[in-house]
């Protein structure tokens, strides 16, 4: 057994070096030795390449990595993702943007770095203008979303975490040639507005060593149990259905299986080996009443877990700019206002502002550009005095 145990061990070895399809992730599943070390600290790279498009071409490199990071109940793990950096000649430090993609789906495949080399990663297009600024980018995958597990979507903590510390990787990745620093930019939005937030939230404990200099968060789903109220009975249903999946996922106590239905348990199987644009997900039911026997988030423990994803109980610790769409038909306008209204109350310098006739997947693409240029104020380092006494 040891021997069978050191040759697969060495085979595993090798194909990490030589970049071998498949083998990035499954040398450093989590709670294997390789998991225990710093957050942030890679644990393997292999080069891959970024395209907005099918077959489109950029001028840019780019490394598939795998690196160590933390889960929401503060074990270690290991996290998947994405680093690309501007051919522009330029070497050492230069900003560095740790960018969270919004809903993709439960399965491996959906990973944003399983589709950056195909063109089919669906906020590429958004990341590449933030490449043509000469910025380098680190595009995480999120716990479980590439690596073995299940994907712990729209868990704060782990998502706070795992943005954080794809920064702290780009950065020490000696062939992306950041010098191991340089100022950077947070940025998200929908799940990767939660995902942005918390790391702003957690910069200030978690990852302090890090120069962020703001972060740029919109379409939040601050409130969990507000936004699954809200989207219950509505086009937003399947969200919930998979956000409880992945509370499942990070809290297995939660026995979510015990709550559902027979077509419930389909669909959490179903989505858990798909990946499925937000439309497709909110289309599947309508009400939570529909896949379970008993609504789950009528449970104490759950709505316990829920609040622990919630966000504006911290202050993040550098500017922040922050937008929601008034008619955002899958995160209520509201839950993002309290936000506001929760950061500027402990004093943070929050740039707000509500985005007139934008529903959910609108506010994302017509607010990339001003939300970008807000980050190259703070790279620049223009003062960032926000609008909380704005009414």
């Amino acid at each position: 057994m040891h021997l069978r145990s050191t040759a697969l061990a060495a085979l595993t070895a090798l194909a990490v070096a030589l970049g071998l399809p498949g083998t990035t992730a499954a040398a450093s599943a989590p709670g294997s030795p390789q998991a225990a070390g710093a957050p942030g600290d890679v644990v393997s790279s292999a080069p891959t390449s970024f395209h907005p498009l099918p077959g489109q071409p950029t001028n840019t490199r780019a490394w598939h990595i795998t690196y160590r990071s933390t889960t929401a109940k503060g074990t270690p793990n290991v996290v998947s993702g994405t680093v690309i950096v501007p051919q522009d000649g330029r070497t050492g430090p230069r900003p560095l943007v740790t960018y969270a993609v919004g809903t993709v789906g439960l399965g491996d495949a959906c990973a944003p770095s399983a589709g950056f080399p195909y063109g089919t990663t669906v906020e590429a297009n958004l990341i590449q203008q933030l490449t043509l600024r000469g910025w380098a980018v680190a595009v995480t995958d999120y716990e479980g979303l590439g690596t073995p597990g299940d994907h712990t979507y729209t868990v704060g903590p782990a998502e706070g975490h795992a943005v954080l510390d794809a920064a702290r990787a780009a950065q020490r990745l000696p062939e992306a040639g950041l010098g191991g620093r340089g100022p950077v930019g947070i940025m998200g939005y929908s799940q990767g507005g939660q995902a942005s937030a918390w790391a702003a939230e957690l910069h200030a404990s978690y990852a302090p060593e890090l120069d962020v200099r703001g972060t740029a968060s919109g379409g939040v789903p601050a409130d969990l149990l507000k936004t699954a109220d809200y989207d219950d009975g509505g086009i937003g249903a399947g969200l919930i259905l998979m956000a409880a999946a992945g509370q499942d996922a990070a809290h297995p106590e939660l026995r979510l299986a015990s709550y559902l239905n027979d077509k419930g348990r389909f669909y959490v199987d179903f989505l858990k080996k798909n990946c499925v644009v937000v439309g497709v997900v909110a289309g599947l039911f309508k009400r939570i009443s529909d896949v379970t026997v008993k609504n789950p988030l009528h449970e104490a423990d759950w709505q316990a877990v829920l609040r622990a994803s919630a966000l504006g109980t911290r202050a993040p610790d550098r500017p922040v700019y922050l937008y929601h769409g008034l008619v955002d038909e899958l995160i209520p306008y509201a839950v993002g206002k309290r936000l506001r209204a929760d950061w500027c109350a402990k004093g943070v310098a929050v740039q707000w502002k509500p985005l007139p006739l934008a529903e959910h997947v609108l506010g994302a693409v017509t607010e990339s550009i001003p939300a970008a240029n807000w980050l190259a104020d703070r790279f620049a380092g223009r003062p960032a005095g926000g609008n909380c006494q704005a009414v």
